[in-house]
């Protein structure tokens, strides 16, 4: 029986990458660009940023190719740089604060989110108070756990906690108030 290794392909492709070979890196960047764009998005409101910090993302990639051992997923390993690139930036730019202010959570109501277009929920993610969307992009979206959120930002474990379970609390209330303006222009 002969043993047929998967993905040849893409791993030649990244040896090639590897050696400076740019057309090779031209395909790797562009068959994962546009997820990475969209997870850089998750973290920056603006494009221009979002395709800055993907960029800087596809150099350090570039950079750090040989270091992928094939262990895992290769996407997750470029989501991976990505997610720290643009946790890197907001550092950098002070964009990360984690607040302990209370928002009220008055009258949460179960709606229909199945009627909810992508672009609402985006904005509505787009306006969380920064530690609150840091929190929330990094357990719901990239799946880390609490104690990994608390040592990649440097914030305690029940911080962690709290800034995802005010974060919830806040999408909720924000989504409720957007489904009644939407209700009144009707």
């Amino acid at each position: 029986m002969k043993i047929i290794s998967l993905h040849t392909k893409s791993q030649q492709q990244r040896k090639k990458a590897i050696k400076g070979d740019r057309e090779a890196q031209e395909q790797i960047f562009n068959e994962h660009a546009p997820v990475m764009l969209s997870i850089c998005r998750q973290y920056v409101k603006d494009i221009h940023h979002a395709e800055d910090l993907m960029l800087q993302g596809f150099l350090k990639v570039f950079k750090n190719l040989e270091k992928f051992k094939n262990g895992g997923s290769f996407e997750g390993w470029i989501r991976k740089i990505m997610v720290n690139t643009c946790i890197s930036y907001l550092r950098k730019k002070n964009h990360l604060e984690f607040t302990d202010e209370e928002y009220q959570f008055n009258d949460l109501i179960t709606h229909n989110v199945e009627n909810t277009s992508v672009e609402d929920i985006q904005k509505l993610i787009d306006a969380l108070p920064d530690g609150y969307k840091m929190v929330f992009n990094l357990y719901a979206i990239e799946g880390y756990k609490h104690h990994e959120i608390a040592k990649k930002l440097s914030i305690s474990e029940s911080t962690s906690k709290s800034q995802l379970f005010k974060a919830r609390k806040w999408l909720q209330a924000n989504y409720i108030k957007m489904n009644r303006i939407k209700d009144a222009d009707r």
